[in-house]
């Protein structure tokens, strides 16, 4: 498959503009008026089996941040870092609460946390515009309960694939891009070229800032909630024309903070997450597959990220896996 053409410029976005990019990428109904899984069906048997395809030497590389007090979270939007306990533990065995047992003694532990504090994808119930979530879906699904659509359970199955990293940064010949530059479809596209790959449909598109890694050695400053590098609005025609199954990058949002309009909060979520039906992933840990992908000069693989399976939760931490 071949990439197909970029947009020749970028507008000068304004609040009509930009829901002119969302109903023009608008796939409600595309799959039938009980979809709940959007681009995602784009990866279908034979997609997996080409993916799996990918694995030449069986290297495992982890993408995901560690679910511990040390986090980036610190306070924006309500959410903390992980809260890990102990419910028993060897102070709890030396003091003799399990001696009701025969014989053998075990640890036990808890954790507590916003599932959207470390890596995670947005499920589609995350978001609404104007009363109305991916495929028309109203507020009254998402209640105290959680949400009775769309919660990210339903993809649980789904975000395995073909796993394609653009680097930018690298791309760039930077450490890091610096907050509030942004990523546009021409970018996204030229990077491809460059890397001498190609995106297409049921694709995962993960995408390198450098802003993680950055943040990190800082002791994370403001990264989660604050401005960043990000994806450009203009980035919608490079992932939805290519029919992408799902985009993730190493920032707290994904898109370009400060957000391209100022009348409109997190547009790119509103085009792609609600309208385009493309789940979005936020703080993938990006730097080692970086360097595995530079080494080698191969930026495809399999990739297994799917998220853990809450009911009705409106986003699902998880463990992604890149094979090589």
């Amino acid at each position: 498959m071949t990439d197909t053409p970029p947009e020749a410029a970028t507008p000068a976005w304004d609040k009509e503009s930009v829901l002119a990019l969302a109903e023009r990428y608008r796939r409600w109904g595309q799959w039938g008026p009980g979809d709940e899984l959007g681009a995602l069906n784009f990866i279908d048997a034979k997609a997996v089996i080409r993916a799996a395809s990918l694995v030449r030497h069986g290297r495992v590389i982890s993408l995901a941040m560690p679910l511990d007090a040390a986090g980036p979270q610190k306070g924006a939007y309500g959410r903390n870092n992980p809260l890990h306990y102990m419910v028993q533990d060897g102070g709890d065995i030396a003091l003799g609460a399990q001696e009701h047992l025969a014989g053998l003694r075990y640890t036990d532990d808890g954790v507590s946390m916003p599932l959207q504090c470390a890596t995670h994808w947005d499920a589609f119930s995350h978001i609404f515009y104007e009363g109305r979530m991916y495929n028309g879906y109203g507020l009254a699904e998402v209640t105290s309960a959680g949400a009775a659509r769309c919660g990210v359970e339903r993809m649980s199955a789904s975000l395995t694939g073909r796993g394609v990293l653009l680097d930018i940064a690298r791309f760039r010949g930077v450490a890091a891009l610096a907050p509030g530059e942004s990523v546009s479809d021409v970018e996204l596209a030229s990077c491809a070229q460059a890397q001498g790959v190609t995106v297409g449909r049921g694709d995962i598109v993960l995408v390198r800032t450098g802003h993680l890694a950055a943040a990190r050695l800082e002791g994370w400053g403001d990264y989660a909630g604050g401005d960043a590098p990000g994806l450009a609005l203009s980035s919608a025609h490079f992932l939805c024309g290519r029919e992408v199954a799902a985009v993730a990058g190493d920032t707290w949002g994904l898109e370009v903070r400060p957000n391209e309009i100022p009348d409109l909060f997190q547009p790119l979520h509103l085009v792609l997450l609600v309208n385009a039906g493309i789940p979005l992933g936020e703080m993938f840990d990006l730097e080692l597959l970086a360097e595995d992908c530079a080494g080698d000069g191969v930026y495809e693989f399999f990739l297994s990220a799917s998220p853990l399976p809450f009911t009705g939760a409106v986003g699902g931490p998880m463990n992604p896996i890149a094979v090589k």
